[in-house]
Order: C-alpha cells, then structure tokens, then sequence
C-alpha cells in the first residue's frame, strides 16, 4: 500500500515508474501474497465503510512479513520514516473499463454511465499526467549525466508527487473492481468516501500545496541560473503532443479535487430520490468540499507568504518592518493598473503596479521583472517589487467619480507623483474641480433621493383619506414611489459606467511647507468590475477590523481560546439599541437602491423587522433600513397584541403560457399583491403587512377562531404553514391574489409547534422530541422521533444541502439529521467547543437559537454567547469537519434569535462596459470626447427624466389607468366631462419608458428563461444580525471571566456582523 508517511523524500532514480507499472516497487517474493493483499485492499473499498481502507492497510502491514521499509543510502533517514514501496502491475490490475452498455436503461441511468466514463477518463488522464513529470522530468533529471541539477535541488521540486501518484493508483484499483459491478451495484459514491477521507491524502496534498509556490521559485532560479536547465524544459514542451508545460503538469493535483466535485454534483442531479447511492454520493461531496476547501486555505496563506516575503526582501520601508508572513496580515493583492489623465480627460500615462492590503496599511509597489524574455512561457514568474508608496489604512479614502467635492475640503489635493507635466492629474482632478463625472448626475441624483422621501411621506398621507378616490389612493402612491425608484436607478446606471473598473483612492501625502496635510489621488484601473468591487468591499472591512471590538472579535475554541485574525472572520459592524425582542427578519428590495461602489460597503440592501413585545398585551414592529454602513430606523407599527413570529413571503412567480411570457393573471392594471411580510400573533391571529417599498400597511387579518398564539410561521410555493401553542399546525393557500383567508387545521398532538421547515414539497414540524413530516399535497404525515427524552422539545431547525440541524429545549447538544433517509448522522455538544463555555457556572448551557449562513453554523446559548462552526455550502450533508469559533462580543441574557440577511448586485452590474482609454461616456459614449468635461448629464433612453421645461417627468411606474379603481375620480371639473377622464388618464407616449421588461425585480432576476444562467455571477453581500439583552465582552484567553463593556446589561441590543463579499 502507499503509505502513511509524515515526511518522504523523492524517489531514488531506481524507485521512478516504468511503463508497465504504477509508482510502488518491491516487489513481493510471490504473486499469491500480493494478490490476497489487493483483496483484502478491494473488500475495505466495497464495503462502504469510512475508515475501510485505512484499517485494511494497518492490518496488512503488521501481518505481512515481506512489506519492508527499504533503506536506500544517501536518503534522508529523517525525510524516509515509514515509507513504503510496492509494485502495481498493470497487467494484473488493468485501468477500470466501463462494459457495454445493457439494454433497459432508464434516460437517468444512461446519464450516470456516461458520468462514470467521465470520472474513468479523468482519473486515467491525471494519473497519466503524474508519471508523466515522473518519468519525463524526474528521472531524466536524476540521471542526466553531465548533470543538469544536483540532487538536493531536484528532491523539493518534485516533492510528494511520487506519494500522491500512490494515491490514485489504489484509488484506480478500486474503482476498477467497482465498474466491473457497476450495472448490478450502481453505487460509487462510498469508495470516494472511503479513499479520500483519510487524513493521508490531507497530508500528502497538504505538503504538495504547501511547496507548490516554492518549487515554482526553485525552477525559475534555475531556469535563469542554469541554461541547461532552461533548454531541458524547452525541448521537454517542444517534444510533447500536447505541448503542455511542466508547470501545467504540475498544477493539475491543485485542480484536481474541484474536478472531482463537479463530476459527483453531476452524478447526485442524475440520481433519484431513494437510490442506494444516493446518501453515500453526498457523503463523498463533503469529504471532497472539505478537503478542497482546506487546501485552497492553504494555497491562499502560502501564496501570500510568499507574496509578503518577496515584498519584505524588496523594501525597507518601516510600515513593513514589524510585518510577519506568517501571521497571515495580508489581506488582498493584486496587479492594478495606475493611469495618469490630462486636464481634458485624456490618458497621459498608464503603468501596472502591485498593490498590497495589509490589515493597517495599503502598499503600492513597482513591479521589476526580470530573467530570459521567453521564461513566464515555460513558469509563472515573479517579480522583485521597489516602494513606490504606502500609507495607514485608516487614512485612505475611496473617492467615486464626481464626489470629490465632499472629501476632504480642508485637505489641498496634489498630483501623485513629482515628475508628471504640470497638466497631469490623476483622473483629471484639479484643485476644486472634476472633470471627469460631471456632478450634474450626483445633484440630480440627491433631487430624486428627496422626491422620493417626500413621496412616501405622501403616501403615509394618503392612506388616511377617509373618502375613495381612484387617481388619488395608496395604490396610485406606490406607483409614483415605484416610478421614482426607477428614476433612481437610471441616474445610477449613468453614474455607474464610469466607476464600474476605475478605483479612486485618495491617499496622505508628506504635509507641506506650512506643516498643513495634503493627499494625492490615485486612479487604478481594474481588470474587471469584480475586482473593483472586491477592492472596494476589502478596503471598508479592514477598517472595521481595526475597532477595538474586532481585535480580537473571536477566538479558537479547540486552541485554548487563542484570538483569530480578523481577515477570516464575521466582523462586527455595529450594535444598537431596541425596545424589546421577539422575532426578526430581512426584507429584501428587488431594485438597486444604491450605486455600484455604495453596495459593496453598505449591509445587503432591504430592511430589518424587527417584532417587539412588551410588558402588557401590546407589541409594535420596528424597521431598520440596511441602505447605509449601519442601521437606520425608519417606521415604527404598534400591535394590539403581543408578536411572537416573523416571516417574509416574496410574491408568488407567476406561470408561464404556451408562448413563454408570464400568464395573465388578473384584469389589465390589476397591480400584484407583492412581498409581504406575515406577523404571528399570540392571540392565534396573523397579521399580513405590505413590504416597507408599498408603505408597509396591514393588508390581512387571518383569525383563527381556536385562539392559540402563532409559534412560527413559514411560506411554501403555494401555503402558507403556521406552527400554533396547541399543537396544530394551520394552512393556507396562497396564489397571486394573496393568502387566501380560510385555513386547514392538521393536528400533530398536545405539544406545541416550535419550529417549522419547509422542504420542497414537505414540511417538518417540530412536536415534542419528535418531528412530523407533513406532505404540502395531501397533508398526510409521518412522525420520526429525534431525541430520546420525551421531556425535551425540537426547538430551532435549520436546513443546508441535504442535512437539518436541529436544537432542542434543553441541553447544549445539536443533532444532524438527513433529509431524505431522516437518519441520525451527527451529534456536536456546544460545551465542548470551547473553554469559554466550560466550567462552573456553565454546565446547564442551552442553545437559544440558531442559523445556517454562508458555510457557517452559528449557534446562540442562553448565556449569551455565540458559536460558529464550519459547514459545507454545496449539496453534500452539512457534518462539522473544522473547528469552531467563539466570539468574544456576547450578549448578556439569551440570543434571542440569529437572522441572515443577503442582497446580489445584478449580473448586469458585473459585465464591464468598453471603457476607451479617453474620457468616460456616463452612457456608453453617446456624446463623444466632450460629453466627458460636460457639466449636463446624458439622457436615458426615451427621454430625460428630468427636464428644465416642458411636461416633465410623468411618474408612472406599473399602472396604466385608474378607472378600474374603486371610488370616483377626483377631478376640479365636472363628473359628466368625459375629458377629464381622458386628461387623468395615462397616454402610452408617456409611459413608454416605463415598460414592464424595466422592471426592478426582473432587472435583478434576470429576464425570462435567463433567470437561472446568471447566477453563478452575481456578487453577494450578507450580514448576521443577534438580538438580546445586554451587550459584553468574554475576556480573551480566559476560561470563565467576562467582563461588560458599553450599554447596559439590561437595555436589549441588536449586534450585526458583516461578512465579505462572495461570488
């Protein structure tokens, strides 16, 4: 077996593979021993069990004699600790061959063959790769004579090839004895489970990862410092089929488990509901997701070591001096391109810089390469850097086009850079002035902000008229502030178009010669929206990591409680006040309310609901606006009774016709019910409340005569489930008209319904220890029971790929549970996770509440503190692999509830318009090389919405006409005057650029069948808002101790942490 080996050295030249045969030589002193060692080897591969082949292996090496550890002199007696070599004929053990296909195949089962032919081929075209740097690159090296290298430069090169060669040569044997069974087993998925999940293949990787970087370094010092070494490599590519460099060879193993991923998620899509391979096929997922996702971390921190060192060796600036490598403080690097404009908005210089986000300070550097010219063709080279400037984080501001009149007023600007001509500007900035974006755009940006204000001031207004008007109602008013929202985003499109790959950053330069503070602007050009985005989101996070409450903001609880580095973790943004605490949720808006720079800073667009409940019977809701950096409180609704649930039902997506639209679904006009928001009472009744963007109103009334106060509520694609105190759970219908008024009662027992989870077409509701899975069609149920203590209740219930993790009423455990099986899988006990939740005092911890986000799993306790465990994100079982964090900012009482709220930017705002290297066009270039020193905006398509003259803008967004609204019209002239209608009416000139293909949601989802295909684009920006009493921090490092800080330990807080932005 290849085997466990902390440390090998590279093969000697007499261990390299030959043609006819694997990577493991020794052969034994019979074929018969070595064939009841294979056997053995197959049996753990079929067996399914996890650990089957790692068992297997440590058997056979304490039983069998002629497995011996080769000692080959001149090795590293160090580097070669138990290290085995074995021979793998290919003509005992040929490659795995798929056998003809058999008649009968379901379409599924033909997918899963030619799935399987796939990983066959791909498996045999990496193994292939792998001998191939062995055999053509490794050997010759070694036996070149005169010598090309020494051997002490050959070993690190090719370190751990030859033991992750041996890897996958076991992995090919078994896989081989599983397609000769495929067509009677069909099952594939518990052999990745079984090769892969061994932490051998974690170390062997790990190591290869690890050096990647430097083996790359030691074959470009070799490629400059030895020619021979540079002409082997040459004439190694030039005689190759496929002309593949040594370093595209070398990069496969680092692709390789990505690879594997996307074949596997392949093969579970083809794979029914019920199928044997089914659960074992999401098992191998995780282990792979796990393992990719380790080794990626690895490759990153390695990458920026490496990139940090080379940096170090180049400057000697003192902002560098106290940096470490290995503490991980680089945040991000990238080469930019910096670029010079004239007064005119013309390019007078442009040149590629390395630019360097360290936790406290931004380097920019010039990049030196240097070596033959035809050298990065064969590796990637990398480049001496010299100091061009740095400077504090907290000093350096990101200026968007046409903003720069608010920045910095008492702060005199100059050019960056004393040799430019006296025109150069960076971005054409002159000391007062911008000439490019003309701020024109931004002053009428900020008219419609306040029209828009004002307007919803209006329609609050107008929802008290005690008569019913048809032009003159609420439903008329949400059309004008729809109207104005569009307005808005037209202005920002224009505005975007020149930030959307241009980074402004302006940067402290050296005080004049009256001691006053001057900055310098710099201008980098991106190579894609997304990095800009990415630079912008990374730059505002940083600056928030430096608040005292996020250094430290979380410790390792498996460490002793050792602080982390924030660049890796949730950061805390803000924490604010609020009355009282029962539920919340976030309530997305469906239209880009901010510019493109402003999403990336802001917390995900929407607002925050917040249920407060008080002392008596009554309650009120809260609305925060998640616009800006932090909070902003913008309504307040009072409640007769006291609310206990939240839940946000996005509007139902209509059907689609024969032709491909969207069906009609109600006469012509006829506006949408839209998002809603439902409100569970504790009188049993629900409240259904319009989104925060149609006034927010209460819409609905569903009483439910049995009384029972609402526990929870959740929203199906066509019900709407609510879990009652009596044990009941109550349905309703919902269609594009709304939440139809009479509800379904299913009685699941005496206990009540804590928490409730929607499942495609199933429902699981918690009842007692146990779950009750309800079908949405029939109603019928099944009950699974998932605690053994009948006293304990299902509390909190969260779903990720094919795994729900449940927390009960009592105790500090958290128990997995699959989907589809409903079986046990995993069982974490929270106290155990760190010394900061253990000892005196804590051995009663409960878990409160509870929150799959973004690949982690955060867990509240009724003390106060928050956990976070890793999870993974594809559609795998989402097991705990990793170790957890705490953080070090708690509440003081309960986490009354965790809640995530994510918002994406639209694909549309990722495509990158043609930037021409002149002045900026705020729509595409319509007004030529002056259009970019014009102090007038362009107009959008189909007219200007703001004119100086004329009619003006009509605001008009989704309504056509009124006369199909209740009331009479309101109208100074007579009833009888059939014109005055006519005048009150909307004429299909005017409305024209206010087609319904203009819609926000449509313009964020994509349109028509395009819906799915933008997806994998999008940008995404979430946070975790926690509620409960108090706010605290748990003293680092220490095992009980905590200490308050800030906001009494009685007052109720809302703290919310930010996550970076993920593609």
């Amino acid at each position: 077996g290849a085997f466990q080996n902390p440390s090998p050295p590279p093969p000697p030249p007499s261990a390299i593979p030959g043609p006819a045969s694997t990577v493991m030589r020794a052969p034994p002193p019979s074929s018969s021993g070595w064939g009841a060692l294979v056997q053995q080897f197959m049996k753990a591969a079929k067996s399914g069990t996890k650990d089957g082949l790692e068992k297997t292996r440590m058997a056979v090496m304490r039983k069998v004699s002629f497995l011996q550890k080769k000692d080959h002199a001149g090795r590293d007696p160090e580097d070669d600790a138990g290290y085995l070599e074995v021979a793998v004929s290919e003509v005992k053990h040929p490659p795995p061959v798929l056998s003809p296909m058999p008649d009968g195949l379901s379409s599924q089962q033909v997918v899963r063959r030619h799935i399987l032919g796939s990983i066959i081929q791909s498996e045999r075209s990496y193994l292939e790769s792998l001998r191939r740097i062995m055999q053509e690159y490794h050997r010759p090296l070694l036996e070149a004579e005169p010598r090309v290298l020494s051997p002490r430069k050959i070993r690190p090169i090719f370190y751990r090839l030859r033991e992750i060669t041996q890897c996958h040569s076991m992995f090919q044997i078994a896989l081989a004895s599983r397609v000769a069974e495929w067509d009677s087993s069909e099952k594939i998925g518990d052999l990745f489970v079984a090769s892969f999940s061994k932490s051998m293949v974690l170390d062997v990787y790990s190591d290869y990862v690890n050096n990647f970087t430097n083996a790359m370094a030691l074959i470009k010092k070799a490629c400059i410092s030895k020619p021979a070494f540079l002409d082997f490599l040459k004439k190694k590519q030039a005689s190759s089929v496929d002309r593949i460099t040594l370093y595209g060879l070398m990069v496969k193993p680092i692709q390789r488990f990505p690879q594997f991923i996307l074949l596997l998620q392949d093969m579970l899509k083809n794979t029914p509901r019920g199928h044997v391979d089914r659960l074992p096929l999401q098992l191998a997922l995780t282990e792979l997701e796990t393992l990719a996702e380790k080794l990626n971390e690895q490759k990153r921190q390695a990458d920026q070591v490496a990139e940090t060192q080379q940096l170090a060796r180049s400057v000697g600036d003192r902002l560098l001096s106290k940096l470490n490598p290995e503490q991980g403080s680089l945040v991000l690097c990238e080469t930019l391109i910096e670029t010079v404009y004239g007064d005119r908005g013309q390019v007078l210089k442009s040149k590629e810089r390395k630019v360097f986000l360290f936790e406290d300070v931004l380097v920019c550097a010039n990049i030196n390469v240097k070596g033959p010219p035809d050298l990065s063709s064969l590796v990637p080279v990398g480049p001496k850097y010299t100091m061009k400037w740095s400077a504090p984080l907290l000093l350096v501001q990101v200026v968007e086009v046409g903003q720069e009149g608010a920045q910095g007023k008492d702060t005199p600007y100059q050019p960056s850079g004393t040799k430019r001509p006296a025109d150069a500007f960076p971005l054409g900035l002159l000391v007062g002035k911008a000439i490019l974006g003309p701020p024109r755009l931004y002053q009428e940006l900020q008219e419609l902000q306040h029209d828009l204000s004002l307007v919803e001031e209006v329609t609050l207004l107008v929802g008290t008229l005690q008569g019913t008007y048809q032009n003159l109602n609420t439903t008329v008013a949400q059309d004008w502030c729809l109207a104005l929202h569009r307005l808005i985003r037209i202005k920002e499109d224009q505005i975007q178009s020149a930030n959307k790959c241009r980074l402004r950053l302006q940067v402290p330069g050296r005080p004049d010669k009256s001691g006053r503070p001057v900055s310098f602007m710099v201008v980098f050009n991106t190579p894609n929206p997304l990095s800009k985005i990415s630079w912008v989101n990374r730059l505002h996070l940083a600056k928030i990591a430096l608040r005292e409450e996020n250094t430290p903001g979380w410790s390792c609880g498996e460490d002793g409680g050792k602080p982390l580095p924030p660049s890796g973790c949730p950061l805390l943004a803000c924490r604010m006040p609020v009355f009282a605490l029962e539920a919340a949720l976030h309530n997305p808006v469906h239209c880009s309310l901010l510019g493109f720079s402003a999403a990336s800073t802001s917390l995900p667009q929407g607002y925050l609901w917040v249920a407060s409940g008080g002392e008596g019977a009554q309650g009120q809701l809260e609305i925060f606006s998640l616009n800006r950096p932090t909070p902003r409180a913008v309504k307040s609704l009072p409640l007769g009774c006291r609310p206990l649930c939240l839940e946000y039902v996005p509007e139902p997506v209509p059907p689609e016709d024969s032709d491909g639209g969207p069906a009609a679904s109600g006469p012509p006009g006829a506006p949408g019910v839209g998002n809603t928001i439902c409100v569970g009472l504790d009188d049993g009744s629900i409240l259904v409340y319009g989104s925060v963007d149609t006034a927010a109103q209460c819409l609905l009334t569903l009483p439910h005569p049995g009384g029972g106060a609402v526990l929870c509520i959740k929203h199906a694609s066509h019900f709407l489930f609510a879990g009652l105190r009596s044990g009941s759970v109550l349905v309703y219908g919902r269609s594009e008209g709304g939440v139809s008024r009479g509800g379904l009662s299913v009685g699941l027992g005496s206990e009540p319904v804590r928490a409730l989870l929607v499942l495609e077409e199933l429902v699981w509701a918690s009842s007692g220890n146990s779950v009750m899975v309800i079908d949405g069609s029939s109603l019928s149920t099944q009950r699974f029971e998932v605690h053994p203590d009948p006293l304990v209740s299902v509390a909190h219930m969260v779903r990720a790929g094919g795994g729900v993790w449940m927390a009960f009423s009592e105790g500090s455990s958290i128990r997995l549970f699959h989907t589809e099986t409903l079986e046990h899988l995993q069982e974490i006990n929270i106290s155990t996770r760190s010394t900061l939740l253990s000892g005196p005092g804590r051995t009663h911890l409960r878990v409160s509440s509870l929150l799959l986000c973004q690949g982690l799993l955060w867990v509240g306790t009724a003390q106060g503190s928050i956990i976070t465990l890793p999870v993974p994100k594809l559609e795998g079982i989402p097991k705990i692999t990793g170790k957890g964090m705490v953080s070090l900012n708690a509440h003081c009482g309960p986490v009354d509830f965790l809640l995530a709220s994510s918002s994406s930017l639209a694909p549309q705002l990722l495509k990158r318009d043609s930037l021409p290297e002149g002045p900026d066009s705020a729509f595409g270039g319509d007004g030529g090389s002056d259009s970019a020193s014009s102090q007038e905006s362009l107009p959008p398509p189909g007219g200007g919405p703001l004119q100086a003259g004329g009619r003006g803008v009509l605001l008009q967004y989704r309504l056509r006409s009124t006369s199909g609204l209740p009331g009479r019209p309101l109208t100074a002239l007579g009833e009888g005057s059939a014109s005055s209608l006519e005048s009150l009416e909307h004429s299909v000139e005017d409305g024209s650029i206010y087609e319904p293909t203009d819609d926000p949601e449509m313009w964020v989802r994509g349109r028509g069948s395009a819906r799915e295909g933008g997806r994998r684009d999008r940008v995404t920006s979430a946070a975790v808002v926690s509620g409960g009493r108090g706010f605290r921090r748990l003293r680092e490092g220490g095992a009980h101790g905590t200490r308050t800080a800030g906001g009494g330990g009685g007052e109720n807080t809302l703290m919310v942490w930010q996550l970076p932005l993920t593609v």
